[in-house]
């Protein structure tokens, strides 16, 4: 069983009993694992799936260390380079990860000591699953602790951590019936049962729903479990799981015996696994978490055999749920999270949590990453031998820099020094169909949005004073990113919300809006976005509102709240003036710009 002490995880069964840590009801308390290390800034470098896919080599990847160098990126920040999918041999040998022989011949080891050599970091890559993503049979679960001591051995500094054919639930190359494991059955009644006493509940009448994922039918109850975040549209905002709740009022302390008329199946919003507690979350008592029998369909259903509750004399609460979907993946990083601490204690390695989104990894991440992917990526375009591959703004699906920014700019509330950051993926900036201005924007929202800066092109293709030089070396958007302050930029204003800004979901790009970052010595950025394909009309933002949304997380709010002039400075054109009034203004955009200003009194 996955464990501190045994940090390995199961490739036959979920875990069947989870430490307490690992629960949703831990999910709130603000507090990661003991041994992560926190008030850690966004990292920084280069990763080599947008430029190269799978077709990275040992040769390619001492380039990008040189060419990092050469321009002058690392004295910016950009550390680590990562080698993403491909650099393995397809599978195991002697149950243990090794290089793919014909592009990384010199083997892993010594790539480290080059990269080290440079003063840089070096990063690998891995899955929770059974394979990596591109297929290799060499994800890391239920070798955890091996690959551990083996990524101990090879010294790397960074693991960016996948989610493709992941066993316990639906991840994109898994059998979809694993959806299994993440739902609770459909739920049409309960029976409570003591001495002298029974109780009968009807789902739909009597149930109560807690959260906002569980729905109820004419007959039943379903999607008892967590939404799935993986794609656009689902906010990552809220309760994003469901519950099913009956008050049972007894009169005496007991044992009782829990029926349930279930209906199971094996698809997104009806499985098999079923989770009972007695409680509010926050002091819940678990006295059921496993799979049911399989019933012969979704709609015919049948009784449980009897579950053992305890129930106080008085009004009790018993809660019918499935938090598997994230309990479970925060397992199986947790496993790997420990196995690196065991492997190497103290370790400084940066753990990437790729599971797209998903599992709301925003939830729970904070517990072992240092940051969590918010999507599935950001291009399936990727480059190869030459060709740069492609980008997009507004792809409504993942694969745009304003998908990735809509939901990543409502999610600052979940990041910081003490938690970790959210991932929107690697930049496209350098990819085709990327203009000057996107990538600008682009560059401006990551940094804004704290989120890792890990380029994603072939650097071969960039030299010092060029456009794309330029934008990724923008010292001043880096320091936004890089502020020690570390606070996430709050969306304060959108053409198309007036009410919340900060927290509604938006995916329709035919809109401006205003952000806010506080900055560690006083200052604040504002950085006023275009995400059209039509020129925006005028945009302004007064410092009540300012103040309004973020002032409890700036350094010197009265002091702003008195001002009646402000210092402003244009971090891409880089000129300063004074503004002798509490509005700031910014009279257009062209399609896709933005304007960003660092703000002191």
């Amino acid at each position: 069983m996955y464990s501190k002490d045994n940090p390995r995880t199961s490739r036959d069964n979920p875990e069947s009993s989870l430490p307490v840590e690992n629960t949703h009801a831990a999910f709130s308390t603000g507090k990661p694992f003991p041994e992560k290390k926190t008030n850690l800034l966004p990292a920084m470098g280069w990763n080599s799936w947008n430029a190269f896919g799978t077709g990275n080599t040992e040769a390619l990847t001492k380039q990008m260390a040189d060419k990092i160098l050469e321009l002058g990126l690392d004295k910016l920040g950009y550390k680590y380079l990562v080698l993403d999918d491909g650099c393995y041999f397809p599978e195991r040998i002697d149950g243990r990860l090794s290089n793919e022989t014909l592009k990384f011949p010199s083997g892993f080891r010594a790539l480290t000591d080059y990269i080290h050599s440079k003063n840089l970091k070096f990063g690998m890559y891995n899955d929770i699953g059974t394979n990596l993503c591109a297929g290799s049979a060499v994800g890391t679960c239920g070798y955890e602790d091996l690959d551990a001591q083996s990524y101990a051995e090879w010294d790397i500094d960074f693991l960016k951590v996948d989610n493709c054919y992941y066993l316990w639930d639906n991840a994109t190359f898994s059998n979809k019936e694993n959806a299994r494991y993440s739902y609770a059955q459909n739920i049409k009644s309960v029976k409570i049962q003591g001495t002298n006493v029974q109780f009968d509940f009807d789902a739909v009448k009597d149930g109560k729903l807690l959260g906002l994922r569980a729905e109820k039918t004419d007959d039943f109850v379903t999607k008892i479990g967590t939404f799935d975040g993986t794609n656009t549209g689902t906010t990552p905002v809220g309760d994003r799981f469901g519950e099913l709740a009956f008050e049972v009022e007894v009169q005496d302390d007991g044992e009782y015996s829990l029926f349930v008329e279930y209906a199971s199946g094996k698809e997104e919003g009806c499985g098999q696994w079923l989770q009972v507690a007695v409680g509010e979350e926050k002091n819940e008592i678990r006295y059921f978490d496993q799979l049911l029998p399989e019933t012969a369909s979704s709609t015919e259903f049948r009784f449980s055999d009897g579950i053992k509750i305890n129930l106080k004399k008085g009004k009790n609460l018993v809660r019918l749920m499935n938090h598997r979907r994230q309990e479970n993946v925060l397992a199986s990083y947790g496993a790997m999270f420990y196995g690196l601490q065991k492997a190497k204690p103290g370790n400084n390695i940066i753990l990437s949590i790729c599971e797209w989104g998903k599992t709301h990894p925003q939830n729970w991440g904070y517990k072992v990453g240092n940051s969590w992917r918010i999507l599935n990526d950001i291009t399936f375009n990727v480059g190869a031998d030459g060709n740069p591959g492609k980008g997009e703004w507004g792809n409504p699906g993942t694969q745009s820099i304003a998908s990735q920014y809509n939901k990543a700019v409502v999610m600052d509330e979940f990041a910081g020094l003490e938690k970790g950051w959210n991932d929107p993926d690697m930049m496209v900036i350098g990819m085709d169909g990327i203009t000057t201005t996107m990538s600008k924007t682009h560059m401006t929202m990551w940094c804004m949005m704290n989120s890792p800066l890990m380029l994603g092109l072939d650097l071969r293709r960039v030299s010092k004073g060029d456009e794309l030089y330029n934008i990724i070396a923008n010292a001043d958007a880096i320091k936004l990113n890089q502020d020690g302050l570390g606070i996430q930029a709050k969306r304060i204003w959108s053409s198309l919300e007036a009410d919340k800004p900060d927290t509604t979901y938006i995916t329709n790009n035919n809109r401006s809006d205003i952000l806010v970052k506080p900055l560690e010595n006083g200052d604040f950025a504002l950085s006023f976005i275009n995400l059209s394909d039509n020129k925006s009309g005028e945009l302004k933002i007064d410092a009540e509102t300012i103040l309004k949304f973020a002032g409890s997380k700036m350094k010197n709010c009265n002091e702003i709240r008195k001002a009646d002039s402000f210092r402003i400075f244009d971090i891409w054109t880089k000129e300063s003036s004074v503004v002798k009034s509490k509005t700031f203004c910014c009279k257009s955009l062209e399609p896709y710009d933005s304007w960003t200003i660092r703000v002191s009194l």
